[in-house]
């Protein structure tokens, strides 16, 4: 039975989830329950086609990611595919409406991986919007299903909190961004001469992205609202953590939240949306 497959197959992609993103693992066990499994098959979507980009070295990288595109493709023509990431991910794309533009984008950034280079301003934003921004836009097409008029309003919101979080990520992984994959994604930021300035002028970019995001996380339906929530709680202290560590320390080491601290981080945002103070 085909029933017994797509099982499997969201099975999958929960437990990709789990074995990348303790964080996002967390963030998504908030969800109303209906709503875990397809964001679930989302992460592990894109979690796949990071990987060939990030991990897969010694192998044609460009073949892999090319093929997964057209994997991807096929999938969703089909409503079925063999790859059980992509077999949940096709059933969402179709559950969820969700534009193949958005999918499109987000492999235009993943192409970009494939050479390492120092991002120029126009690279960079092209980038963010389909590593991440796109990536807001998907979930939210899952936490606003059936209502357009909610998605076109948080929209702008869910696009900025996945700028933050991507932002977030490229200053922690500085290091290994630098040294081991060759990249530099800040415009007009040199990694080797990474100082307190050029730090504190990202900082400020993430800011104004937390505090835009945390307006949308504000006005969505209940289901998705703590889950969100919890998710923008962790990376917000991530970001706070960051910002207290000196510049060159970023390069030195890759700062992290531990289990313990996640852990109080979560009874935090629960108390907070009891209270309905977020």
């Amino acid at each position: 039975m085909k029933k017994i497959f797509d099982q499997l197959s969201m099975r999958c992609s929960r437990l990709t989830t789990q074995a990348y993103s303790t964080s996002f693992s967390l963030g998504v066990g908030c969800l109303e329950k209906k709503l875990r499994n397809p964001i679930h098959s989302i992460y592990g979507f894109v979690r796949f086609a990071d990987e060939i980009v990030d991990s897969f070295h010694g192998y044609d990288k460009g073949r892999l990611l090319t093929d997964f595109r057209e994997q991807t493709r096929l999938a969703i023509d089909a409503r079925i595919s063999i790859n059980p990431i992509l077999n949940s991910f096709q059933e969402t794309v179709h559950r969820y409406r969700i534009d193949p533009s958005l999918i499109d984008q987000f492999f235009s950034s993943m192409e970009m991986d494939l050479e390492k280079r120092m991002y120029n301003a126009d690279e960079y934003d092209h980038y963010i919007l389909g590593s991440a921004e796109v990536v807001g836009l998907m979930c939210l097409r899952v936490f606003s299903h059936d209502q357009p008029a909610l998605y076109t309003k948080l929209a702008p919101y869910a696009m900025k909190l996945g700028a933050a979080f991507q932002k977030v990520n490229f200053l922690r992984d500085l290091k290994t961004d630098y040294m081991e994959l060759g990249r530099t994604y800040f415009p007009g930021v040199e990694a080797l001469c990474f100082d307190d300035a050029s730090k504190k002028g990202i900082e400020e970019s993430i800011s104004r992205d937390f505090s835009e995001a945390l307006k949308g996380i504000q006005l969505l339906p209940a289901g998705s609202r703590f889950g969100v929530y919890v998710a923008y709680v962790y990376y917000l202290a991530l970001f706070r953590k960051i910002r207290n560590t000196p510049s060159e320390l970023i390069m030195k080491s890759r700062i992290r939240i531990r289990n313990t601290q996640k852990a109080t981080l979560l009874a935090y945002s629960f108390v907070k949306y009891q209270l309905n103070r977020i």
